[in-house]
C-alpha cells in the first residue's frame, strides 16, 4: 500500500503548536506519516527540546528531514552541525521512523556515512521500532542526466531502507520514467516528479507500488512545487482505490490546472465502481509535443492508458494523430478536423470522437426551446475558427441550420469554411447581424475564459447589439457567467453557459469510455459544488 505522507516545515520553536495541530488535521484526513522539515529550525538553540516534541506528541510515525540549500531545502550551515542534531535526534527517547538524507552528501563524505549510518544501527540494536534511512536525491533543473546511477548508488549502499529520486518534469514523459523506476526497483522507493508536469506521478504512485507520495493539508502548503493535497489525493482522484490494474484517463491540452474534468469523471467513475482514475496531463502546444507525449503515454507498458478529453489547443492534432495511427474517427470530427475525446481499446486500437457538436447543439436547441430538426434553415453565427468551433460548425450542419463563421484572424475562417466545403456555410462579420434574421450565436472562443489572456472581455464588441430575438449560447465553461452571457441576459437574449455544454460532453465521453450511463445527478452535482465553492 502506499502512503500519504503529510509534510510540514516548522522554523521557530513558536510554530509547535500549530504544527501538531496541522499533523492531528493530517491524520484524520488520511496522512499515515508526518514529514517534520526541521531545516529552517535546526540552528535554533532550542532546536533539539521543539524536535523531541513533535516527535513525542505527534500522530504518527514521523520523517525527520533537515535539507540543505543544496537540494532546495534552507540548511546552509556546517555540515558537522546538521549530522550531530541528526545523530542527537536518532538516540533520543522518541526517534523518528525514518530519517531523510541526501546520497550526495552521504556519498560526499565516508566519516558522515559512518556517522549516520550510526545513528540507524544504534537504534536498530536498542529498541523495537527502528529507525530506517531514507537515501534522497533531488533535482529542481530538470531530469539527472546520472538519473540510473544515483538509484542504483542509493540501493548498494546496506543501511538505505528506503530510495527517494525527485525531479523536476520536463514533460509527462518524465512520469513515466519515475514509473519505470518503481517498477523495477531493487528496495522500496519514491520516485515523483515536480513542477506542472509532474502531477501525474503523485496520484498514479500507488498504480506502480510507490513507497509514498507527499501531500500537503492545502496547496499552499506544499514543500515541493506540483504537491497535490491530501483532500483532492482521496477525494478528487480516489487515491485509496488506485491498483496496479487502475485505468488511466485524463485531460489533455494547455493549460488544465483549472478543469473541472477529473471533479466530475473520477466522482462518474466512483459511482459506478469503475476501475479508472482521470488526472491532469498537460501537453505544451504544437504538433511535435502532442505527438511525442501521446504516444508515449500509449505506448507505456503498464500504464493501461485507456483514454482522454482532449481539449484547446490539440483538438485538431488529435485528428491528425489518430488519422496517421490507422485508427477511426467519427462522422463529425472527419468532417470538421477536431475531436475531443481519445478511446484506446485494449488491444491498442484508437478512436477519435467529437462530443462537443451534440453538446453544443443540444445546449442550444434547449435554450431557444425547440427541437433539432426545427434548426434546419436557421441562420445561426459561429465566434471562432479553432477546435470548438469547428465541431459547433458542423454539428449545425448536420441539423440543417444557415452557419456564419466570424473571427479576428479572417483567413483563420476561411480556412474553417473551406475544409468544411458547405454551401450553407460562410465567412462573415458582425455588420451581418445588422440584416437581422440570426437567431443565434455561439461563442467557440477563448474570450471571457478565466484561465485565457481575456477573462474580463467579451468576444462581441461593444458597438454590436443584441437584442430578444436571439439565443447566445458560450461554450468558455466558469464559475461565474461570462461578460458574454452577462451583456447577453442584460438584453434580453436567452442564454446557456458553457457549464452545460461540458456537463453533456463530459457524461457522452464517460458512456464512451465505461460503456455506462453516467450516474443520474452525480455529474451535475459535483460540478455545481465545484461552481459554487469557487
Amino acid at each position: 500500500m502506499t502512503l500519504i505522507c503529510c509534510p510540514i516545515a516548522i522554523d521557530s520553536p513558536s510554530d509547535l503548536s500549530e504544527a501538531l495541530a496541522c499533523a492531528n488535521e493530517a491524520s484524520e484526513q488520511g496522512a499515515r506519516l508526518i514529514e517534520w522539515r526541521i531545516d529552517g529550525l535546526a540552528d535554533d538553540p532550542d532546536a533539539i527540546q521543539v524536535i523531541e516534541a513533535l516527535l513525542e506528541q505527534g500522530p504518527l510515525p514521523a520523517i525527520i528531514t533537515c535539507r540543505s540549500t543544496r537540494e532546495g531545502g534552507v540548511w546552509s550551515g556546517d555540515e558537522t552541525d546538521r549530522v550531530s542534531l541528526l545523530e542527537r535526534i536518532g538516540v533520543s527517547k522518541h526517534p523518528p521512523r525514518y530519517l531523510d538524507f541526501e546520497l550526495a552528501d552521504y556519498l560526499r563524505s565516508a566519516n558522515i556515512a559512518q556517522k549516520i549510518d550510526l545513528v540507524v544501527a544504534h537504534d536498530r540494536q536498542t529498541r523495537d521500532v527502528s529507525t530506517g534511512l531514507i537515501l534522497s536525491s533531488h533535482d529542481f533543473d530538470g531530469r539527472p542526466r546520472d538519473l540510473t546511477r544515483r538509484v542504483t548508488d542509493m540501493a548498494m549502499q546496506s543501511s538505505c531502507a528506503i530510495s527517494k529520486i525527485v525531479w523536476s518534469a520536463r514533460s509527462l514523459r518524465d512520469n513515466l520514467e519515475a514509473f519505470d523506476l518503481l517498477r523495477d526497483r531493487a528496495n522500496p522507493t519514491i520516485a515523483l516528479c515536480m513542477g506542472e508536469f509532474g502531477g501525474m506521478s503523485r496520484v498514479l504512485a500507488p498504480k506502480f507500488g510507490g513507497f509514498l507520495t507527499f501531500a500537503p493539508l492545502d496547496d499552499d502548503d506544499e514543500t515541493a512545487p506540483g504537491q497535490i493535497s491530501i483532500r483532492t489525493l482521496k477525494e478528487t482522484y480516489r487515491f485509496d482505490a488506485i491498483k496496479a490494474s487502475t485505468k488511466v484517463y485524463g485531460i489533455i491540452g494547455w493549460p488544465v490546472g483549472a478543469s473541472w474534468s477529473p471533479s466530475v469523471h473520477n466522482a462518474g467513475f466512483d459511482a459506478i465502481n469503475h476501475d479508472g482514475v482521470y488526472v491532469r496531463l498537460p501537453i505544451a502546444p504544437g504538433w511535435e509535443p502532442f505527438k511525442a507525449t501521446l504516444g508515449a503515454l500509449i505506448d507505456h507498458d503498464g500504464l493501461d492508458f485507456s483514454g482522454g478529453s482532449v481539449t484547446m489547443p490539440h483538438k485538431e492534432h488529435l485528428v491528425r494523430f489518430v488519422r496517421e495511427a490507422g485508427g477511426t474517427l467519427d462522422s463529425v470530427s472527419e468532417r470538421c478536423g477536431a475531436a475531443n475525446t481519445l478511446v484506446v481499446g485494449e488491444d491498442g486500437s484508437l478512436g477519435a470522437i467529437n462530443t462537443d457538436a451534440p453538446a453544443a447543439v443540444g445546449c442550444l436547441v434547449e435554450a431557444m426551446e425547440i427541437s433539432t430538426s426545427e434548426l434546419s434553415g436557421r441562420k445561426v453565427m459561429v465566434l471562432g475558427a479553432g477546435g470548438v468551433a469547428r465541431a459547433v460548425v458542423a454539428g449545425l450542419l448536420e441539423h440543417g441550420a444557415e452557419v456564419t463563421v466570424v473571427n479576428r484572424t479572417h483567413q483563420r475562417a476561411v480556412e474553417l469554411v473551406d475544409d468544411l466545403s458547405d454551401d450553407r456555410l460562410h465567412v462573415g462579420s458582425f455588420s451581418d447581424l445588422e440584416g437581422g434574421g440570426f437567431c443565434a450565436i455561439v461563442n467557440a472562443t477563448s474570450v471571457g475564459s478565466p484561465a485565457g489572456d481575456q477573462p474580463d472581455a467579451s468576444p462581441i464588441p461593444d458597438d454590436v447589439s443584441l437584442d430578444d430575438s436571439i439565443t447566445v449560447l458560450d461554450t468558455v465553461y466558469s464559475a461565474m457567467p461570462t461578460p458574454l452571457v452577462i451583456g447577453a441576459m442584460q438584453n434580453g437574449c436567452r442564454t446557456a453557459a458553457g457549464g452545460s455544454m461540458f456537463l453533456r460532453q463530459a457524461e457522452l465521453q464517460f458512456e464512451i469510455w465505461t460503456g455506462r450511463s453516467a450516474p443520474e445527478g452525480v455529474m451535475t452535482g459535483v460540478l455545481l459544488n465545484s461552481t459554487l465553492g469557487s
